[in-house]
């Protein structure tokens, strides 16, 4: 390995090291999210879950991709997913399908599922 090697290893890992972006990438290894939906399952406003994001991209961690109105995310590496997975145990295969709904959400795969309030 040379000098850039380790800088870039170096960046990968300082992405990890923080427990907000272990929970997000955590949700992102099961299946792609949107922001609004990483918003209301871990409680925190819009403009933190997205300077979170934007660490993990820049570190090339993550990857999006725009459906309609909507930016999902995903874990791209392939070594990240494994040190997830070695750290942080497997993800069971039946739960790669699975979205967990979240009430707060109005994300695409949430709202249509949420029940409407009763009147």
């Amino acid at each position: 390995m040379d000098k850039a090697d380790y800088e870039a290893l170096s960046a990968r890992l300082k992405a990890l090291a923080h427990p907000e972006r272990l929970r997000i990438l955590d949700v992102l290894r099961r299946e792609p999210e949107c922001v609004c939906h990483l918003e209301a399952l871990l409680g925190k406003p819009q403009p933190y879950v997205s300077q979170q994001l934007r660490l993990l991209r820049e570190a090339g961690v993550i990857c999006d991709q725009k459906q309609g109105q909507n930016v999902f995310y995903r874990v791209c590496d392939p070594e990240v997913l494994a040190w997830l997975d070695a750290f942080m145990g497997p993800v069971d295969g039946s739960t790669y399908e699975h979205h967990e709904i979240v009430a707060a959400c109005v994300c695409p795969k949430c709202a249509p599922l949420v029940p409407p309030l009763a009147a």
